[in-house]
């Protein structure tokens, strides 16, 4: 068993991190120096956890919905070739933020704001639109933060309590404002108003459903790694609200979701946990 262990902790390290991921977690880890977090704080519990990689695709899925954020990605992305290149630098960027020193976790916030920066184009109907527009950065934030708390409330280790789920939302908030959201939300409930905001700004585009097809039923995955990806699919799909579904073209399955899915899902992240345990960083 513990070969087992080995081989499938270092296969999803290697996916999610990259071939250089060793050299990277070295430095992010094991770098002397402040950090902007504490080991035992709520944003290093919920973002070391293994269910970060089903609100990882839930993020996704609910990121799509804002027009002018899915057409900077589309035109601008390398998703559809590249997949795995920008999971790398997505978990690069997470971990580096949440793990690493203070002078390396700014210096990744510099880069990915000089990356938007020159990110900018023109929606259909000639609206402009930029990546570095503090409310596009804003819609991106909340929804992965209420996308990766509410994955960690259902299938982390040890899920917060409501002084943590607060605590995370405004640890979030001092990487978010780093990267240029003004004023970004601060408590759980300040997140629910956000997003509850948002909702007349968001529509199903056809780039938004050509990307969920993408993630959905096109990974760039082996034949034998399908089945587990499409668990981790399913539990992200059961956390999506129910009015994200019709625009997506998501299936509801309330009954199903809240079962079967629900038990897979808990499954699967707890294996990913016991893989990933095996004398790897978070």
């Amino acid at each position: 068993m513990s070969e087992v262990r080995e081989r499938l902790g270092t296969a999803l390290f290697l996916r999610v991190a990259g071939p250089d991921g060793a050299a990277h977690a070295a430095r992010i880890h094991g770098a002397p120096g402040p950090r902007w977090f504490e080991p035992d704080s709520a944003i290093v519990r919920v973002h070391g956890d293994a269910s970060m990689f089903v609100g990882g695709i839930r993020a996704l899925l609910l990121q799509t919905l804002h027009p002018a954020a899915m057409r900077a990605v589309s035109e601008h992305s390398g998703f559809r070739g590249d997949m795995w290149g920008r999971l790398n630098r997505t978990s690069r960027f997470l971990a580096t933020t949440t793990f690493g020193t203070a002078e390396d976790a700014q210096q990744s916030v510099d880069i990915v704001r000089s990356i938007h920066e020159r990110v900018v184009g023109t929606m259909p109907d000639g609206t402009p639109y930029r990546a570095s527009d503090p409310h596009l950065l804003r819609w991106v934030h909340v929804a992965e933060v209420d996308s990766f708390l509410r994955a960690h409330t259902l299938y982390g280790k040890e899920p917060l309590d409501q002084a943590g789920r607060d605590e995370y939302v405004a640890q979030s908030a001092e990487v978010a404002r780093r990267l240029g959201v003004i004023d970004p939300p601060l408590t759980e409930a300040d997140l629910a108003a956000d997003l509850a905001a948002f909702r007349p700004e968001l529509r199903g585009t056809p780039e938004a459903r050509e990307a969920v097809r993408y993630l959905l039923f096109k990974p760039p995955l082996p034949l034998a790694a399908r089945a587990p990806y499409g668990v981790l699919v399913a539990a992200a799909v059961a956390m999506m609200p129910r009015w994200t579904r019709r625009p997506l073209r998501l299936p509801w399955l309330p009954v199903s979701e809240r079962t079967v899915v629900r038990a897979l899902g808990g499954l699967a992240t707890g294996t990913i946990r016991w893989a990933m345990g095996a004398g790897r960083p978070a």
